[in-house]
This record gives C-alpha cells, sequence and structure tokens, in this order.
C-alpha cells in the first residue's frame, strides 16, 4: 500500500459502515410485512376488535380490541397487570384495520422527531420501532389494574398509538380508538358479523315479546349512560379515566 493511501481510506470507511448502519436501521423500522392470516390469527400492525360476551349483547357497539406486533401476534389487556401475548381474549378477532408504519414517529433522539409535538412525544415516552413501542406500553399496563369502566384494552391501544405518535397525535384514547376501528375496520368474513350482531338481534326480540317497547327503551338509555360516561371521563373529568 503506498504510504497516505490508508488515511485517505479510512474516512471513506467510516462513511460505509454509517450509511450501512443506517440502512440497516431504516429496514428494520419499516420491514415489509406478511400477509394477514385471519386462520392463524395473524394480522400485522393491525387494531383488532371481536365481541364481548354479554356486554355486546346489550350494546354492540362495544366489544374487545388489541393491537398486533409486526409479526402479527396480538397484544391485549385482558386483565389487572397483565397483558395476553398471542391469546386474544374473548374469542377470535371479528374486525381489524392495519395501520400504517410511515405516520408512527419513531425518534433516536430529540432532534429525530418527525411529528410537531416532539416535547410532548419524549415526555410521554418514545419507540425506536413499531414492536419497541407496544413492548413499552405493554409493561407500562402491566402495573395497571384492569376496569371496564376506567382502564381497560382500550387503553392500552390508545397508549401504544400514543407513544408512536400515530398520525401526528398524542390524544388517542378509548373513544377515538373505539370509532377508529369500528368505522374504518375490515370484518373478517360474514360469521364475524353474525357473532357480533345475532346475540343482541336475538335479545331485542326477546325483549321486546316479554316486556314490550320498554324494554327498547331501557336498552336505549343504558347505551346512552355508557357512551356518555366514557365521554365525560375522556374530554370532561379526566381523571375519571386515567390509566
Amino acid at each position: 500500500m503506498v504510504p497516505g493511501e490508508y488515511s485517505k481510506m479510512m474516512p471513506q470507511a467510516v462513511y460505509d459502515v454509517e450509511l450501512v448502519s443506517s440502512t440497516k436501521s431504516i429496514k428494520h423500522e419499516l420491514w415489509p410485512l406478511d400477509a394477514i392470516d385471519p386462520v392463524q390469527a395473524k394480522f400485522p400492525c393491525c387494531l383488532v376488535w371481536t365481541p364481548l360476551p354479554v356486554v355486546s349483547w346489550l350494546a354492540p357497539f362495544i366489544g374487545h380490541v388489541g393491537i398486533c406486533r409486526e409479526d402479527g401476534v396480538i397484544l391485549d389487556f385482558a386483565g389487572s397487570n397483565f397483558v395476553n401475548t398471542n391469546d386474544f381474549a374473548f374469542g377470535p378477532v371479528a374486525r381489524y384495520l392495519q395501520l400504517d408504519r410511515e405516520k408512527c414517529c419513531f425518534p433516536t433522539s430529540l432532534a429525530a422527531h418527525k411529528c410537531k409535538q416532539g416535547y410532548q412525544h419524549s415526555q410521554f415516552g418514545t419507540a425506536i420501532t413499531w414492536d419497541d413501542g407496544l413492548q413499552s406500553s405493554k409493561r407500562y399496563l402491566e402495573h395497571k389494574s384492569y376496569n371496564l369502566f376506567t382502564c381497560n384494552c382500550h387503553s392500552f391501544v390508545a397508549n401504544c398509538l400514543n407513544r408512536a405518535c400515530y398520525d401526528g397525535s398524542m390524544s388517542w384514547n378509548m373513544i377515538n380508538v373505539a370509532a377508529l376501528i369500528l368505522w374504518k375496520g375490515h370484518w373478517v368474513d360474514g360469521m364475524s358479523i353474525v357473532r357480533s350482531f345475532l346475540p343482541f338481534v336475538l335479545v331485542v326480540c326477546l325483549g321486546i315479546a316479554m316486556v314490550g317497547w320498554p324494554f327498547l327503551i331501557g336498552l336505549s338509555l343504558l347505551s346512552l349512560l355508557l357512551v356518555g360516561w366514557f365521554i365525560m371521563g375522556t374530554y370532561c373529568i379526566k381523571s375519571l379515566l386515567e390509566c
């Protein structure tokens, strides 16, 4: 080697190493996802929903929700200090919505935020990949007590989305998580629609047959009370639904 060539090669070598490292980081962050496979219960980077026993029979818009890792494994907050992994509580997925990782903010430093809420995002807690965010939220919820009315599966999903600052928002909560999956989600198949609404239809028919139209009025009031509770706790008295 000619003297002086080594020193000239060093900056280029360092540049090549940094370039390869950077490329690998990007590839890991946006690694190509496998196809959605309902048979194997694999829903990469999806929100998933299934009806709840008894509760969904009376209010079919209420259900159990989870969020999936990049490999399609489902995580769901299913009980106090417990986040389920690859065993979706309350039955198979009925509805799903795949999210776009391009809409997430995964900063490696405070200066690397691509969202407009860098300081708030850093205070809340960030992630460097999709799965890293889910794992951090899982550890956080594993120290929380489950309560259907104050700290539930929707709280866990909202925490995951806030940690990723999904769609540039740090305001994910029970209400908009439920609205997102219900309005934009896709049914897995026709049987999923049947098992989501058939019990409710049967309860309504049986109630009207036995009690009459007052049953329908009572059921409507119950739904309004539930919706009112979550709206009030989410937007008015936020301390009610702290999780």
